[in-house]
């Protein structure tokens, strides 16, 4: 009887005896799909998760009882408070949830969360080109110069540069999409940047209220809040660097990722 002839096997089969992307056990245990330190991940998300959404709630309660509430065009006064409102909505909380999608939610497909992060970047930078009208209307209106500042240039450069971010994203890894290994070569190039994104959007916070609030020369309670609200921005920004920036923290690519690319892109 003629033994069948051996099929040699890829390389994530043949796990530690050939130097293989991944060893079996490893494959196997990527369906836990959890962090090494679990209980700090969850902390330190759900302290950052309320310190973000604490920024946005101060920024509006601020604009709404010490700077007159909300408006447009009909009441150019108020049309600037829109401009710190959806930028620390935008740039500060939407951009860092769109960045901890992965580690958040590592249970869902990568898919799915490529679509999710792309979404939630756009919504990020659609109110971040409204908030930007908002401030030049405003300037316009009562004859300010525009992009005097260096809190402006920061602001200015970041926004374009987070445009500028998303498009190549979602060239390199929704549609059309490269093949693999352009796609791995661009990856730390995309987390680079996306970092250093998201460090400019929070200098260029800190500096717009402080500039704010030396302009229209807050005092007492208002002084306080403004000072409050930037502290918040900071540790958020603090602890979101953290999760992004340890190993630990990190998605694993699943089975099923492995068996459809043969290459892992975290």
């Amino acid at each position: 009887m003629l033994a069948s002839p051996k099929v040699p096997r890829r390389d994530w089969e043949r796990g530690a005896e050939g130097g293989s992307l991944l060893s079996r056990s490893a494959i196997y245990n990527m369906d836990m799909d959890t962090p090494t330190d679990l209980p700090l991940f969850t902390k330190l998300y759900t302290l950052a998760q309320v310190l973000g959404i604490l920024s946005v709630v101060l920024v509006g309660v601020w604009v709404g009882l010490y700077r007159g509430g909300f408006g447009w065009s009909a009441f150019p006064d108020l049309q600037f408070n829109w401009h710190p409102f959806l930028m620390v909505l935008g740039l500060v909380l939407l951009y860092a949830n769109g960045a901890l999608i992965y580690r958040g939610f590592r249970s869902e497909r990568k898919r799915k969360l490529k679509v999710v992060h792309a979404v939630v970047m756009v919504s990020a930078l659609v109110c971040a080109v409204v908030g930007l009208v908002a401030v030049f209307k405003f300037h316009d209106s009562k004859g300010f110069a525009n992009m005097h500042s260096l809190h402006s240039w920061i602001g200015l450069a970041t926004v374009i540069l987070f445009a500028c971010q998303w498009l190549a994203g979602f060239l390199t890894f929704l549609f059309p999409g490269l093949r693999s290994s352009l796609r791995a070569a661009y990856l730390p190039l995309h987390q680079y940047f996306g970092l250093f994104i998201f460090a400019g959007a929070i200098t260029s916070t800190l500096l717009g209220l402080s500039e704010k609030a030396i302009f229209v020369q807050s005092v007492g309670s208002e002084s306080v809040l403004v000072n409050v609200t930037g502290l918040c921005v900071a540790v958020f920004a603090g602890l979101v660097t953290y999760l992004l920036s340890q190993p630990k923290f990190r998605r694993q690519a699943t089975e099923d990722e492995v068996l459809l690319t043969d290459t892992v892109l975290e």
